[in-house]
């Protein structure tokens, strides 16, 4: 299958994009999402148990299954005031 990862704030700037298409076994989940990401990409690697996941909108766990076509937003820490 194929997902879209937005990034936003600090990833996006860490990383060097807001968006990249990855492409994941039919039954994965946003953990093996995660797994893939972390090896491809330092900064995702570096804030991995801080970030919070949405899938199509909604927030989601490690363990939501994904499907063909899925939105995965990884979602920063916000600090401020």
């Amino acid at each position: 299958m194929t997902i879209r990862v937005l990034l936003f704030a600090v990833l996006a700037e860490r990383v060097g994009q807001r968006e990249i298409v990855l492409r994941l076994r039919d039954d994965a989940t946003v953990g093996d999402a995660m797994d893939t990401l972390c090896a491809e990409h330092e900064a995702i690697r570096a804030m991995r148990e801080n970030i919070a996941f949405a899938v199509d909108l909604e927030y989601v766990t490690r363990d939501f299954v994904l499907r063909d076509g899925a939105e995965l937003a990884l979602i920063p820490p916000v600090s401020g005031g």
